[in-house]
């Protein structure tokens, strides 16, 4: 019997891989420790973009922009990406790849705690990907489903916390219950949700998608 392990090498050895800057960005991430997003769930933004085809996209957590350089190259043409980061030392990193990049005008930048900056947004957005404190992801919410547009995808990365998730809080450790709690919360919420219908996957480390619905 194959293993899930394996399952996952075989699956990954078939993609087609991303452009040499991104891999380059994606490697510099691996070398330097810094949180990037699994080739799973790489596979599938590039697999929604394609299905949503969305004019403006929303990210809360940018790191050093790998992520928001991977939606930009694989989102139709003239889409606008906004993404969100409060780490300081990775601003100016992801600053200077956007700038490598060529992607100034297609990614704005704004730095800060994304609770009150998604507080001060306005407008709507077509696709929103959520990957960053994995505790905050509740509390995020009613401003993220503000800005979401009908009929707009909200892609939620990690939630399953490595499968810590399915575990009693008691037999996680004891700095990680409070996020082990607010993760569970925020995926009942999401699937209990009157404005949204999501289904939560087993890749990567979990990703929830959720589409608006009309009258949401």
């Amino acid at each position: 019997m194959m293993t899930e392990d394996r399952v996952s090498a075989f699956i990954h050895s078939l993609d087609r891989g991303n452009t040499e800057f991104l891999d380059k960005i994606e490697d510099e991430c691996r070398r330097t420790n810094v949180p990037v997003i699994r080739p799973q769930m790489q596979s599938l933004l590039k697999l929604l973009l394609a299905i949503r085809r969305p004019e403006s996209i929303l990210e809360v957590g940018a790191a050093i922009g790998f992520s928001a350089l991977l939606m930009s190259e694989y989102a139709p043409a003239g889409c606008k990406v906004t993404t969100i980061e409060k780490y300081e030392k990775r601003i100016p990193l992801a600053k200077e790849n956007f700038r490598r990049a060529g992607k100034e005008k297609e990614i704005t930048l704004l730095e800060g705690d994304a609770a009150g900056i998604l507080k001060e947004l306005d407008g709507t957005y077509d696709f929103i990907f959520m990957d960053a404190a994995k505790g905050q992801y509740l509390g995020f919410l009613p401003d993220i489903l503000r800005l979401l547009k009908t009929g707009g995808l909200l892609v939620s990365d990690n939630v399953l916390q490595d499968g810590d998730i399915i575990e009693s809080r008691f037999a996680v450790t004891r700095r990680n219950r409070t996020i082990h709690s607010r993760m569970r919360d925020y995926l009942y919420e999401l699937k209990h949700n009157e404005q949204l219908e999501t289904a939560i996957l087993q890749i990567g480390d979990g990703a929830a998608v959720s589409v608006k619905l009309d009258g949401g």
